[in-house]
């Protein structure tokens, strides 16, 4: 950990599962702190509940990351099951809206990594147009190599920027970070944001609340997606079921 307070967590499928609502953790990255590397954010759904397993870049990730929240409802239930407490759950997107409006009142900056060159240009021009011109101090597409990571940690340093939000998908985002947080500039906040980028340039749209509310925003998801996202969902709510089984199972015989 590089931030000295000490965040209260659950442990479960072998990460340290925070308790801190969205208010807590917004005041949580903004609280002052000596650091000698950047704060790095990261989170837990059932598909990096599977893939973490299988992928040493995840498992890192989310070894070395400072907080990590619950981004999906079906982590919210996997951990109401198993241990009888309800966790708050924080999502990337959410986050993302509520730091930009925090970086803006604050007077912070941020730099934008990821989407395609449409999205990432509509969402500087609207973060432009809601907020203000410096809020961006950088942007560029998600679509690099890693012989091109050296350049754009260079140029995100040079931004000067404050936060650094990335919207590629896993297991890229965390192979990408886990080369990038020591050589980034140690003042910053490292966020990865999924697919938030597609919501607020306008790309997409997200589930409505109460589907939210019930874990059902995968299934919108697949509605909307459905050549690209069934195959995934099909084979990792499968896995995440047995593994959640698993786990309660090993709590009944260790009684």
């Amino acid at each position: 950990m590089t931030n000295k307070q000490t965040i209260p967590y659950i442990k479960a499928f072998g990460v340290k599962l925070s308790k801190y609502s969205m208010e807590e953790t917004v005041n949580y990255i903004f609280s002052p702190c000596e650091r000698a590397s950047p704060l790095i954010r990261e989170d837990l759904n059932a598909f990096k509940v599977i893939l973490k397993d299988n992928d040493v870049n995840v498992s890192n990730a989310l070894r070395d990351a400072d907080i990590i929240n619950i981004d999906g409802m079906s982590v919210v239930f996997a951990v109401r099951i198993l241990y009888g407490q309800t966790l708050p759950r924080v999502t990337g997107c959410d986050l993302f809206t509520r730091l930009l409006h925090e970086c803006h009142e604050r007077s912070k900056t941020v730099f934008l990594l990821g989407a395609t060159e449409q999205t990432i240009f509509q969402l500087h021009k609207s973060l432009s147009n809601k907020y203000s011109k410096n809020l961006v101090a950088g942007f560029r597409n998600g679509y690099f190599s890693p012989t091109d990571w050296d350049i754009i940690v260079r140029s995100i340093n040079d931004s000067n920027a404050d936060f650094l939000f990335l919207g590629t998908p896993s297991p890229q985002k965390e192979i990408f970070l886990n080369f990038a947080k020591n050589k980034l500039n140690k003042k910053m906040v490292l966020i990865g944001v999924g697919g938030s980028f597609d919501v607020l340039a306008g790309k997409v749209s997200r589930a409505p609340e109460w589907m939210q509310n019930a874990g059902l925003e995968w299934l919108y998801r697949l509605i909307q997606e459905p050549n690209r996202m069934w195959k995934r969902y099909l084979i990792t709510n499968t896995k995440f079921s047995w593994l959640l089984l698993k786990e309660k199972f090993l709590q009944f015989i260790s009684k």
